[in-house]
């Protein structure tokens, strides 16, 4: 575009630099970067600078602004004056009026779209917008993921495998053009912007603090979320949970509707849908299944229930245990439990409006690595993960008899193996961890699919799997499972 005063043309070089920066597949008619990596930009002056005159460049976001740091020119920089101005310089021909910049976003910059302008002491003059993403390319960057073939699938994948009780291919569909509106749109209306915005767009470069907002903004409790929930079967003035087989048609359906919420989700469609905003904004995510899950709503890490002598219930509890959930995992570092040890890594985040955080339906970000070692005493919302992959079911008498009074403890999960019994798929890679807490009784297994080779073969889907060792293993041409003991009752739903 042609710019009146002195810059004339600017290049912002969409094409090289969203190829570059890994977002040429949103599109390459906006400038799309990742922080923390270097872009180009031409600027044309409609003249050669004179003596002493200098150029500023900004990119601001919000309001209040946040700032980019942007270099300086000045006509006086070859004369060994001011020659940090200089920071950023890719080469010039100043006295052609031609400047090629390289800039480089800060690691830890706030994502958003940024306005870019250049000022001189007489003008200010507006050179276009550009988006600024998460890079977990860049090494300083908190999202970052060493792993490319990790990468290509947990940020670049647009396509995946849910299991829910049998495998359904997702379209998580990240990098349509309208995706950048969309999902800037759900940061702008989250309710902590509403009521700071300038404090809410600075919180922007914490991936931890964005993925608590995302994981309130997918469901609609409490704000303008995407998603109403229903479990009661009753789908009458939308569809059912079912139906969805793409996370970006939910997406364009509740932007097109001024942000009222999309009817009906269930806990594999809030978690597509998360996956794919967490991927869009470069937050490294992958689609959990937890069977057997436990929905512990008191804190007290078991499933109780309460019986009178009869066996009839006493008292209605809360607690209940759903035949499966879906939530996601993001990969982020987490500075803030570093007095604490590293729990960098993988972090549970779950979009299904359950119980509140903090006064909001969001759940996460739990370090994985802490649920597996019960540290339930750290943030976010350990307690309740720690619940759904490791409550024991407690079984309370409730009598006026002294002698009838007690408990029973169910701690090992019984059935378990045989909801995998129907798949059978040419990949199936495992991560297993095992830890032992003092009385030694719970083992785990994180069980890795690569999805059907007709949709991706790189595609995963994680399993968590509640187990008493040796409960659930895999072999090579299907699923081995030992003998179930005792079922427990579970909720045919999530």
């Amino acid at each position: 575009p042609a710019h009146r005063g002195l810059i004339k043309k600017v290049d912002l070089h969409c094409q090289a630099n969203n190829s570059a920066h890994h977002t040429s597949d949103i599109t390459t008619d906006q400038l799309i970067v990742r922080r923390g990596q270097s872009f180009l930009l031409t600027l044309e002056m409609s003249r050669p600078f004179t003596e002493g005159e200098e150029l500023h460049l900004t990119a601001e976001t919000g309001k209040p602004p946040s700032h980019l740091d942007m270099p300086s020119l000045c006509s006086d920089c070859g004369r060994g004056q001011r020659p940090d101005l200089y920071d950023g310089l890719h080469s010039s021909a100043l006295q052609r009026g031609i400047v090629v910049l390289t800039v480089t976003p800060a690691a830890d910059a706030p994502v958003g779209r940024y306005l870019l302008s250049a000022s001189t002491e007489r003008k200010k003059t507006s050179l276009g917008s550009l988006v600024v993403l998460y890079n977990p390319w860049c090494s300083a960057d908190w999202v970052y993921l060493p792993n490319g073939n990790e990468r290509e699938e947990y940020v670049m994948n647009e396509q995946g495998v849910i299991f829910r009780g049998r495998s359904n291919a997702s379209l998580f569909v990240q990098f349509e053009d309208d995706m950048v509106d969309i999902c800037l749109k759900m940061l702008d209306i989250n309710p902590k912007h509403l009521k700071d915005p300038a404090d809410d767009v600075s919180a922007r470069c914490n991936p931890i603090y964005v993925s608590r907002v995302v994981s309130a903004m997918i469901n609609s409790n409490d704000d303008r979320g995407v998603l109403q929930g229903c479990w009661d079967g009753n789908y009458v003035g939308g569809l059912n949970p079912t139906h969805w087989s793409s996370s970006t048609n939910i997406l364009q359906r509740w932007y097109l509707n001024n942000c009222h919420p999309v009817k009906y989700g269930q806990c594999w469609v809030f978690a597509a849908v998360m996956c794919t905003v967490m991927r869009f904004l470069g937050i490294p995510c992958r689609v959990v299944t937890n069977f057997e899950s436990a929905h512990d709503t008191d804190k007290s890490l078991t499933i109780d229930n309460f019986f009178g002598h009869s066996g009839v219930v006493a008292k209605k509890s809360r607690d209940s245990v759903w035949n499966f959930h879906v939530w996601v995992e993001a990969w982020m570092k987490r500075p803030d439990l570093l007095k604490y040890g590293n729990y960098d890594g993988w972090q549970v985040l779950d979009p299904t409006p359950q119980e509140r955080s903090q006064g909001a339906f969001c759940c996460g970000p739990a370090p994985v690595s802490a649920i597996l070692k019960g540290h339930v005493d750290l943030k976010y919302d350990i307690p309740f993960v720690f619940a759904e992959v490791n409550a024991d079911i407690v079984n309370w008498m409730v009598s006026t008899k002294a002698s009838y009074l007690g408990k029973k403890e169910d701690i090992k999960i019984s059935g378990t193996a045989s909801a995998f019994t129907q798949f059978s798929f040419p990949f199936i890679n495992f991560i297993i961890f095992k830890c032992s807490y003092a009385k030694n009784w719970m083992a785990w297994n994180l069980i890795v699919f690569p999805g059907n080779s007709k949709i991706s073969l790189n595609s995963l889907s994680v399993l968590w799997a509640r187990t008493s060792p040796p409960r659930l293993w895999a072999q090579a041409g299907g699923w081995i499972s030992p003998t179930a003991t005792k079922t427990k009752r579970v909720r045919s739903v999530c």
